[in-house]
């Protein structure tokens, strides 16, 4: 079945756990997987090799891959380098993420040489940009991604703080009205009514991680809101 077809208006589950975080492990991004498609999600967003195999094994979903790796030389961390990117795509995921934007990347490489090799080296591989303004999309879909998605809007230097929601999907409005690629929606989108709302303004799909999938930031939602008692 087409990949598209498959996540149009859907949601595309982020199953991820850093390091740092109790859930941290392959097995339990699988599961993480599992009950997603047992919910009706219509697609995965995995981080690390290791884990997009584990969840491979598990679910029958489309995977948008990822890894996630810091470089002293560059704040791009989301599939750096032409390396990461090439890791990922030999697992087989149907869609390979990577930072989008006009940042400088980890050993002056160029976001253009990237596409273009894996464009040669794996051809039937559709390629997702995270970008984080209007400006990264223009760049993304001048050089050729198949999908461009709002993931680091609020998480870049110019755009800290910024919510997808603010201002009435603002600036999801804006990528739609300027971006023939499809948009998918992702970044802080962390209630049911969020999700809903953007693949109506008009998202391709959209993509929910922390709201669904670590505890440890749905518990620290309750327990703010139980600390404003007075």
């Amino acid at each position: 079945m087409d990949t598209s077809k498959q996540i149009e208006k859907g949601l595309i589950v982020s199953c991820q756990a850093l390091e740092n975080e109790p859930l941290h492990s392959s097995f339990i991004m699988s599961r993480m997987a599992r009950a997603a498609k047992e919910s009706g999600a219509v697609g995965i967003r995995a981080n690390s090799v290791v884990d997009i195999q584990a969840i491979q094994d598990t679910v029958d979903l489309p995977i948008i891959g990822i890894i996630k790796k810091i470089y002293e030389d560059s704040e791009v961390f989301i599939t750096p380098t032409l390396k990461e990117v090439r890791a990922v795509c030999a697992t087989g995921v149907e869609i390979v993420a990577m930072d989008g934007t006009t940042r400088e990347r980890p050993n002056g490489e160029q976001l253009s040489d990237i596409v273009a090799t894996i464009r040669k080296e794996y051809p039937n591989t559709l390629l997702m940009a995270d970008t984080a303004s209007l400006e990264d999309a223009k760049y993304a879909e001048a050089l050729g991604f198949d999908f461009i998605g709002t993931t680091l809007y609020g998480y870049t230097n110019n755009t800290d703080g910024e919510n997808i929601a603010n201002d009435d999907f603002s600036h999801l409005r804006k990528l739609l009205k300027d971006i023939n690629k499809p948009v998918i929606v992702e970044g802080k989108i962390d209630t049911p009514e969020k999700a809903r709302k953007s693949l109506e303004i008009g998202g391709f799909s959209v993509v929910c991680g922390g709201a669904i999938t670590r505890p440890q930031e749905i518990a620290q939602r309750f327990v703010d809101e139980i600390a404003l008692i007075k």
